[in-house]
Parts: C-alpha cells; structure tokens; sequence
C-alpha cells in the first residue's frame, strides 16, 4: 500500500469505471486527487496491478476528521479486508494523527459501504451515526439516491500492524 501519484490516475478511473455503483467522475478529477490528496488516499498494490483505491481529504476547517470519498476495490481482490486494511493504512499515516471521526456519504443500495463503515465503527469500538447529508432532490431531476453521511468517532485508535503490509 501507499500514496497514490498522478501517475496513477488512468489506473485509478478505470478503476472506478469498473467498480458500479461508484459514480466514475473525470480522469482529471483523479489526477488531482492524486496530486493534492495523496497524503490523505491510498493505493493497494498486487501482482495484477492496482487492487484497490481509496480517496480522503481532511477538511481544511476540521482537522480531526477524515472523510472518506471514495472506496473502490477490484472485484479479484474482494472478500478479503482490504478496503478496512486501506483506511487502516490512511489512518497509520502522520499526516492523520489528529484524526478522531471518520466521515463519509454512502446511497442507501450500496450495501457493501454501509457494511464496510459500520465494521470500521466496531473495530474501532466507535459510535456511528447516520443522517441524510445530501437529499435525492439536490441532484436534479437524475435518478441519484440520497447521500447519507455516517459519521463514525471518536476512534480508539490502535497500533495498526505494518502499514506496509502487502496485499
């Protein structure tokens, strides 16, 4: 694992473009996520490439919280913790020491997020409250589901083992 570059950027959209219900949004997008957020994201690696990648920033007025964008893993490397091992490196990192929350929107049909956060909340034995963040009418007359932000802290941060650890 470690910090995305620009030059992952390509990676990263198709990436995303292959991982439905994501919403896939500009490869120039990605490039600076990369570029300005790539103390905050990660890039899980394996022998095929790239596994799994996740975006996060720190608020600029909120720095004990990391909200997490996207989280995207490659349908050859599910089912086995990577997504949690990916925010466990983020969360490793001394760039997010003062990190106590984690915060990020999930739709209501993505199962697979609503899971992931809430195991994030047990591990860290942390509360995790839910409300709508981003109602389906603010995104037009599309057929966008609501945005519900889980808002999981205060962490018990732990020792995360190696943050290096390979996939």
């Amino acid at each position: 694992m470690r910090k995305p570059t620009p030059r992952d950027g390509s990676s990263i959209y198709n990436l995303i473009k292959s991982s439905p219900p994501l919403d896939l949004n500009s490869l120039y997008c990605y490039l600076l996520i990369s570029l300005h957020f790539g103390d905050t994201s990660v890039i899980a690696e394996n022998d095929n490439g790239i596994a799994g990648f996740i975006s996060a920033y720190i608020p600029p007025s909120r720095n004990d919280t990391l909200f997490i964008w996207q989280v995207a893993v490659h349908e050859n490397a599910r089912k086995c913790g990577l997504a949690t091992k990916m925010i466990g490196h983020i969360l490793a990192r001394p760039e997010t020491g003062p990190v106590a929350y984690i915060e990020t929107t999930v739709t209501p049909s993505n199962t697979a997020s609503e899971s992931l956060f809430r195991h994030v909340a047990e591990k860290h034995n942390a509360p995790c409250r839910t409300t709508v963040c981003f109602p389906a009418m603010m995104f037009g007359s599309g057929s966008h589901e609501e945005e519900v932000l889980f808002t999981i802290g205060p962490l018990n941060k732990f020792n995360y083992s190696n943050p290096q650890e390979e996939v």
